[in-house]
């Protein structure tokens, strides 16, 4: 089967939700344990181009560890619906349980049959999303899991000011694997998803999170117009992280209308500050 890339014509579909309000969408949660406290905050923004904002992340208004960023591939059947689906389904797998590598992956395999199945009962034609992930997976707020597949990306931002955000995922894509894309694509098109039968071994990966670090996923739309010296330095603003994550999208905004933009970030506060759970959505 040929994989989808965003040349190819799409399809609407009932199972796409409803059209975007054009403005920037945030929110942000602060949450501790007994020994630390976890700041969480996302922002997303519909292109110009699309009726439906075909990324989705991890809803912020409930406890989890788990944190994903899915982006619907544009030009594919259901797109918006692959994206929220392919979110609700790892939350369904992995939430309020330790988690490690082998459930992740096997997590993302079975999203990417039933994905592909409930595709199929809609459309003919081929659909799918991109992802990342992460997870604490361990007794210490230290020890994280990342995943991906395609290229939606993970970065880490030190606590050091004077430090630029280091990217610890790889994309996906036709060139960086070697392959050549289909007929009318891109070689930077992913070639790996999650619905399209793409999938034989998700991207899995243990990284530390040091106090005051921050794990930041962001769909294409967001990575590919903000440069990695601008995120480590709007999220370390005096703002606010949900502030940050909306400037991040309104900068990838000044540079792109044409593709959805998505950020959540994961920031694990230094020792001493207030601790206390509350949730804002914007």
């Amino acid at each position: 089967m040929d994989l989808i890339t965003p040349r190819e014509p799409g399809m609407s579909s009932r199972r796409d939700v409803a059209s975007c309000e054009r403005s920037i969408v945030v929110e942000q949660r602060v949450f501790a344990s007994q020994s630390d406290a976890m700041e969480v905050a996302a922002a997303s923004d519909c292109s110009q181009r699309h009726a439906v904002n075909e990324d989705a992340h991890s809803p912020l208004d409930r406890a989890s560890t788990l944190y994903v960023v899915a982006d619907g591939v544009g030009g594919g059947a259901m797109a918006s619906w692959a994206s929220r689906e392919l979110v609700r389904r790892l939350h369904a797998a992995l939430d309020r349980r330790m988690v490690d590598a082998a459930a992740i992956k096997a997590a993302l395999l079975d999203a990417d049959r039933e994905l592909r199945r409930e595709i199929a009962r809609e459309t003919d034609c081929a659909g799918a999303a991109t992802v990342a992930l992460c997870t604490n997976a361990g007794p210490s707020a230290a020890n994280w899991l990342i995943a991906w597949v395609g290229d939606c990306r993970v970065y880490r931002v030190h606590a050091n000011p004077s430090d630029a955000a280091e990217l610890l995922t790889c994309d996906d894509t036709y060139a960086r694997l070697g392959e050549d894309p289909p007929h009318g694509g891109s070689p930077y098109d992913p070639a790996r998803m999650v619905g399209n039968g793409a999938v034989v071994a998700p991207n899995v990966l243990p990284i530390d999170l040091h106090e005051g670090e921050m794990l930041v996923l962001c769909s294409d739309g967001l990575h590919r117009h903000v440069e990695v010296t601008e995120i480590g330095a709007l999220l370390r603003s005096h703002h606010g992280l949900a502030r940050g994550c909306e400037q991040l999208v309104s900068l990838a905004r000044s540079h792109s209308r044409v593709d959805d933009a998505t950020v959540l970030v994961v920031h694990r506060k230094p020792v001493g500050r207030e601790r206390f759970t509350w949730m804002t959505p914007r």
